[in-house]
């Protein structure tokens, strides 16, 4: 076993190496440019749209059912433990490169739901659409759409499920005293009741639980740094200042390297706002609409909410407490910077956020490997992969957290790769769809 996380350790930090990061965000910036700063002039009807419904239209569900499910499993782990190790990792600099990445995500996520919608086909069990019907039906590449939903398939058992159900197991044994074997069971069984009964069934649970999830979070989020609102500024000269410049050890912190900021901020970001990944794509594919463009605009402001809103506030929360110069691990970072405000009070609302968000992503993760496997091996393999998906919940909860976020970032890693390749190939396409949308 310890073979094994040596390798997949060492490929997961060749995968995110320079390569990776350049390509990841210079393809924002590419789709930023030539669509004229579309993530910033349409914002504000990207908000107006999630409650326009297009009735009669091609699809299975609301532009909002498919914004909240797309949000149930970006906004999860890695906007709580996520940050925290990024900080942990790579200083208070890596909040900036994860804004960066943010910031120029929301074009690449309208881009990847502008394809989705325009490439999805009508399926057995509803539509089915994202990278790997844009690769093969767009760009003409079907292996690579294979290999995206290979990749995914895989992927699927790391950032949407082991590590979800590790992440809740651990802030649970450490807050709770429970068992990691009790949570993974309990994760399990609610996972089961929802996901068997499909994107509808998912669209409608969804709806319900993220708007409360987010607000939630947020809102206790608000009141600490409300108590602690003179430490605000020197919180953002700390994020801006070691963007740019080393982070020096001090108390328990090792210190970073602007690299090191710049890869954990980056990997981290993508790991929560999924930008570039490919996956939220496949949820926009379902949308009831009659224009690629509607769901598109209505799907960059999942990057929006997930990273400059949700991260933020977990970032500034750590960065106005001192845990995270005191040597706290990563797992317990955040609890422990509520804890320093709120008392034991903040550490029950952490361990409650963690377990809601990681719920989320649980389901909304399952729905993107369904449209992976069903892509490869056909509709009779989802009820297999539903079963394995349930069963590796309880096997996550009980694994080492390294283990699974290196995991986690090779695949996510691999799925970015053919995905981008096909951004880049139909950003003709993306500007087309687009210039005509607003032309109109």
């Amino acid at each position: 076993m310890n073979t094994i996380e040596t390798l997949v350790a060492t490929l997961s930090g060749w995968v995110w190496g320079p390569p990776m990061l350049t390509l990841l965000v210079g393809t924002g910036l590419y789709l930023t440019i030539i669509l004229k700063g579309v993530q910033f002039r349409a914002l504000p009807l990207a908000f107006r749209l999630i409650f326009h419904k297009d009735h009669g239209h091609a699809g299975d569900i609301s532009h909002f059912a498919a914004l909240m499910t797309a949000l149930a499993a970006t906004v999860g782990i890695g906007n709580i433990v996520g940050v925290a190790t990024a900080i942990s990792l790579g200083g208070p600099g890596a909040v900036f490169w994860m804004w960066m990445t943010g910031l120029v995500g929301m074009a690449t996520k309208y881009s990847e739901a502008v394809l989705a919608v325009k490439y999805r086909e009508k399926g057995e069990h509803g539509m089915r659409g994202g990278p790997m019907y844009y690769l093969a039906k767009g760009a003409g590449l079907p292996r690579l759409g294979w290999l995206f939903a290979f990749f995914t398939a895989l992927a699927t058992f790391g950032i949407g499920n082991m590590t979800q159900a590790n992440a809740t197991a651990k802030i649970f044994e450490a807050t709770f005293h429970v068992a990691p074997w009790v949570t993974g069971v309990v994760l399990m069984v609610l996972t089961a009741l929802v996901i068997l009964g499909g994107i509808k069934s998912i669209g409608r649970f969804t709806s319900f639980l993220v708007p409360f999830m987010i607000v939630g979070y947020v809102g206790a989020a608000l009141v600490v740094l409300a108590l602690n609102v003179r430490e605000i500024p020197h919180a953002f000269g700390l994020i801006f200042s070691h963007a740019f410049s080393p982070a020096a050890a001090t108390g328990g912190f090792a210190g970073a390297t602007i690299a090191a900021a710049m890869r954990f901020g980056i990997a981290r970001g993508v790991f929560s706002n999924e930008s570039g990944l490919g996956s939220a794509p496949i949820a926009a594919a379902a949308a009831r609409t009659n224009d690629p463009v509607k769901q598109a605009l209505v799907s960059m402001t999942q990057t929006f909410i997930d990273t400059l809103v949700v991260c933020t506030m977990t970032a500034l929360i750590i960065l106005t407490a001192s845990s995270w110069m005191q040597g706290v691990s990563a797992d317990q970072l955040t609890s422990a910077s509520f804890r320093e405000t709120l008392g034991a009070t903040g550490e029950i609302i952490v361990a409650v956020a963690i377990a809601i968000f990681a719920y989320s992503t649980l389901i909304g993760w399952n729905y993107y490997g369904e449209k992976a496997i069903e892509y490869l091996f056909g509709s009779q393999s989802i009820l297999t992969y539903r079963i394995l998906f349930i069963a590796a919940v309880v096997v996550g909860a009980m694994m080492k957290l390294e283990f699974v976020w290196n995991f986690s970032d090779l695949m996510n890693g691999m799925m970015a790769i053919p995905n981008l390749i096909g951004l880049l190939l139909l950003s003709k396409v993306i500007k087309e769809e687009t210039d005509r949308y607003f032309k109109k």
